[in-house]
C-alpha cells in the first residue's frame, strides 16, 4: 500500500514538474533529495528503485510487473550508470517490459556489467537453472521456514531484489515481519558465499530494517566443509542443502 495517497510512481511526475527541463541530466540523489524534503516517509532505496524502474532501458523494470504498456509509468532515459534524463519518444528506444525477456535490453546490457559485474563461479550455462530455482523457491518459501513470503513494497518484488548494484537472489520476511535474505547457489556453495551472503544482510539492516531483525541463508546443491566452518560463528545464518528429483513416466512402446 502506498505510504501517501498517491504511489511513488504518480509523486515521481510531481518531481519531474517541479525539478526537470527537457534533456536535463539529473542522478537518483537529486530525486531522493526532493522525495525527502516533500515525501519524507518514503525510503531512499525506495525512490531509487522507481527511478531505475521507470527508465525506458532499464533492466530494473523486471522488478516493476506494474509497468506495463499503456501504464502510464515510462518516464525517463538511462544514458549511464546513474544518470538519467526525461525519455523522447519520438528520437529514444522504445520501453522494455517485464515480459519481453533479457534480449530486448539493449544499450542497458552495458550498464549492467558496469553495476553489477559477472558471478565468477556461475558458468553461463548455469543462468537457466538459477533462474528456475530461483522461481520455484520464491513460490514456496515455506519449504524454506513455515511463514515466509515475498518482500513486496509499493508493486516492488523480492526476486533479484537491488542493494548497492548487485542484487539478492531473494528478499524475504518471516512470520514475524522481520527480513530474511535468501542466496542462491547452483552448485556448490564456498566459504566467500557468507561475505556476500554479510553484505546483503548489512545492507537491508541500514536501508530497509527500522527495528526489523536481519536473518540469511544459503542455499546451494553441495554446502562444502569451508563454508560450514566460516557460518559456524555466525549465528543469523542458516545453511541448507537442495536436492532435485525426477520422475519417469513410461508411455509404451512406439509403433
Amino acid at each position: 500500500m502506498p505510504i501517501y495517497d498517491k504511489p511513488t510512481k504518480v509523486l515521481m511526475r510531481e518531481f519531474v514538474d517541479q525539478q526537470l527541463a527537457p534533456g536535463q541530466v539529473f542522478d537518483k540523489r537529486q530525486a531522493i533529495d526532493w522525495f525527502g524534503k516533500h515525501y519524507p516517509d518514503i525510503r531512499p532505496t525506495t525512490v531509487q528503485m522507481h527511478v531505475e524502474g521507470m527508465a525506458v532501458n532499464s533492466g530494473a523494470r523486471k522488478h516493476h510487473p506494474s509497468i506495463r504498456p499503456g501504464s502510464g509509468h515510462d518516464l525517463f532515459y538511462k544514458v549511464a550508470p546513474g544518470k538519467f534524463r526525461l525519455w523522447d519518444s519520438d528520437t529514444d528506444t522504445s520501453p522494455i517490459y517485464r515480459e519481453q525477456g533479457s534480449s530486448t535490453l539493449g544499450t542497458q546490457a552495458q550498464f549492467e556489467t558496469e553495476e553489477i559485474g559477472d558471478d565468477p563461479d556461475l558458468p553461463s550455462s548455469e543462468f537457466a537453472f538459477e533462474r528456475d530455482l530461483r522461481n520455484y523457491l520464491a513460490k514456496n518459501l515455506g519449504s524454506l521456514e513455515t511463514g515466509l513470503k515475498l518482500f513486496q513494497e509499493e508493486g516492488l518484488t523480492g526476486v533479484e531484489y537491488p542493494v548497492g548494484g548487485r542484487f539478492i537472489d531473494i528478499l524475504a520476511v518471516d512470520r514475524n515481519n522481520h527480513f530474511f535474505v535468501i542466496e542462491l547457489k547452483v552448485s556448490r556453495g564456498y566459504d566467500r558465499t557468507v561475505g556476500q551472503l554479510l553484505r546483503y544482510m548489512a545492507w537491508v539492516k541500514k536501508n530497509l530494517a527500522e527495528g526489523q531483525q536481519v536473518r540469511g541463508a544459503i542455499v546451494a546443491s553441495e554446502i562444502t566443509d569451508d563454508l560450514r566452518l566460516a557460518a559456524s560463528l555466525v549465528s543469523d545464518v542458516q545453511l541448507v542443502e537442495y536436492e532435485i528429483a525426477f520422475k519417469l513416466k513410461p508411455l509404451g512402446r512406439s509403433e
